[in-house]
């Protein structure tokens, strides 16, 4: 099955450590547009105790995890329940090293054979162009400021 890749990056002023701790609060809530994603609820501010915690297909987001490595990457495949509704999706995030302290890449991954998949395909590189961006300056924005009160 064809795939395309989408890719979205942040640089971060923070440790690495940090900012892979704020991306395992994934499994915790989106930290996107919150009245769009997460029913108006506001993503928590504060690190949730055991979010750090990773084990193979455990759930975040729609997603399950499929792979990790502590402070280095996260990846997961499109839950079964949601495949109907998403098609054949992946997702990593991944932390490395950067001249400003952190490099938060995000690629989504979305598989599509059939006019219908690829219209949703395109649909999805739309919404993860808003919803996926403002996710990672969440993330990088929390992260900052836990490390600058650290």
């Amino acid at each position: 099955m064809p795939f395309r890749s989408f890719v979205r990056a942040v640089d971060v002023a923070a440790p690495v450590p940090v900012v892979y701790r704020w991306l395992c609060q994934l499994k915790v809530a989106p930290y996107s547009y919150d009245l769009v994603d997460n029913l108006g609820r506001r993503s928590p501010r504060t690190l949730t105790p055991g979010a750090d915690q990773l084990a193979l297909g455990q759930r975040f987001l729609i997603f399950e995890v499929v792979e990790f490595a502590h402070d280095d990457h996260l990846t997961g495949l499109i839950a079964q329940r949601h495949r109907r509704s998403y098609g054949d999706v992946a997702v990593t995030y991944r932390v490395t090293p950067g001249a400003a302290g952190t490099r938060l890449v995000g690629r989504l991954d979305v598989g599509a054979t059939t006019a219908f998949e690829q219209a949703r395909r395109a649909a999805l590189a739309v919404g993860d162009a808003l919803m996926g961006r403002k996710q990672l300056l969440t993330i990088k924005a929390l992260a900052e400021h836990a490390a600058g009160q650290g």
